[in-house]
């Protein structure tokens, strides 16, 4: 008996179908309007700034570093041994106030040989003086006799200082140094005199220097005494220093071998704040920039054809803008030119902005959408009737 061929796909046919009836059942049945949907993309929420013309001090920052106002070194003049240090390293002294004491025995020795010989000269001439009055002695023996006196008084002179210097004496006010020699050192008069030294610190003084370059920044493009209208350091955690401070020295001459021209500038000190021998930045301040904008540092992107900010133009979408950057300016940059004023400069997501794509601004400290953030025209309706829906069926 022949097999019949056409009974498995009689079979498979009705099959076949029943499958494809059920699949378009199921997916009729997810299409519903009960399933989730996935809401519409709106424009991206950023924070703009809105740009007005400022002024702002025209200024040049230069590396510094703070020295004492007078450093003064401390020395024996007479020679001995150190018997005692009087005067705790780092402290603040006075002027007049005994640091160190070297040993006396000597030199009273050498005071009471100088006194005794002074009183005999004394004595001497004033006996010479009483018998010139009866012609009992010549004029030239009153004479050697006034000049031997005259001699020992000197020498007993000289013994008190020497006496009085085994005392070593601050010179100045200040903050004292580290002791160069130990209790028990032989000291000698030289070179190898040096006890220690006394910083003054009130005022305090920072040295610099200005390149021809930064020069040309300030107005005329030189510095002069009457270019330059306020001093101010900037400490070196970024803050500045809340006295002004003042020229007291500008150099007359370039340095030729560095291009250089040499200032010092001094600043109150009264609470000890600053230290000698710290690094700190000088901003020299001559007038003030007219007309110019200041853009957070952030919001700048700098690129190998120059530096531009992302704006949002008229229709809330975004158009790069190349601009002209001067000095920096606290935490901002200084704008000269590429913006005006109302532009709106997008200062966060720049990583994620493309050029025409729609954004929705804000003023900075608004959440997006607030009553005062600004209105964004593309795609903000159907976002707001997507979010209000649900809550219409609820």
């Amino acid at each position: 008996m022949p097999l019949d061929t056409a009974l498995p796909q009689r079979i498979a046919q009705p099959l076949l179908l029943s499958l494809l009836i059920a699949s378009a059942l199921a997916l009729t049945a997810c299409s519903g309007s009960d399933a989730p949907q996935k809401p519409p993309m709106g424009p991206m929420p950023v924070t703009v700034i809105e740009m007005q013309t400022q002024s702002v001090p025209n200024a040049v920052e230069i590396m510094a570093q703070t020295e004492g106002a007078k450093e003064a070194e401390v020395r024996a003049r007479v020679g001995g041994i150190l018997v005692k240090q009087l005067y705790q390293e780092g402290q603040p002294v006075k002027a007049g106030q005994p640091l160190f004491q070297i040993d006396r025995s000597s030199y009273e020795i050498a005071f009471a040989e100088a006194k005794a010989k002074a009183d005999q000269t004394e004595r001497e001439m004033a006996r010479m003086k009483k018998l010139i009055e009866v012609q009992g002695v010549s004029r030239k023996e009153v004479d050697d006799a006034t000049s031997a006196n005259e001699l020992a008084q000197a020498a007993l002179r000289q013994a008190q200082l020497n006496l009085s210097w085994t005392t070593v004496s601050a010179p100045v006010d200040g903050v004292s140094g580290r002791a160069a020699k130990s209790v028990g050192n032989l000291i000698s008069v030289g070179s190898d005199s040096l006890l220690t030294s006394v910083y003054q610190n009130d005022p305090m003084w920072v040295r610099f220097s200005i390149s021809e370059s930064e020069a040309a920044k300030l107005p005329g493009g030189r510095l002069t005494p009457k270019t330059v209208t306020g001093v101010e350091m900037v400490l070196p955690d970024g803050s500045v220093y809340p006295v002004t401070g003042k020229l007291n020295f500008l150099a007359s001459t370039i340095d030729p071998t560095l291009g250089t021209q040499q200032l010092r500038a001094e600043f109150p000190n009264k609470d000890g704040a600053l230290l000698p021998g710290q690094f700190v930045r000088i901003r020299l301040l001559a007038g003030e920039k007219a007309d110019v904008f200041l853009v957070p540092q952030s919001a700048v992107i700098q690129s190998e054809q120059g530096n531009l900010v992302m704006t949002a133009d008229g229709e809330n979408k975004v158009a790069p803008r190349p601009i002209k950057t001067g000095d920096w300016f606290g935490k901002d940059w200084v704008v000269l030119g590429g913006l005006k004023a109302g532009d709106k400069v997008i200062v966060d997501n720049l990583m994620k902005l493309r050029p025409g794509a729609p954004v929705a601004p804000h003023a900075p400290g608004e959440q997006p959408g607030a009553p005062g953030a600004a209105p964004a025209k593309e795609g903000a309706a159907p976002a707001k009737d997507a979010a209000a829906a649900p809550a219409k069926q609820g």
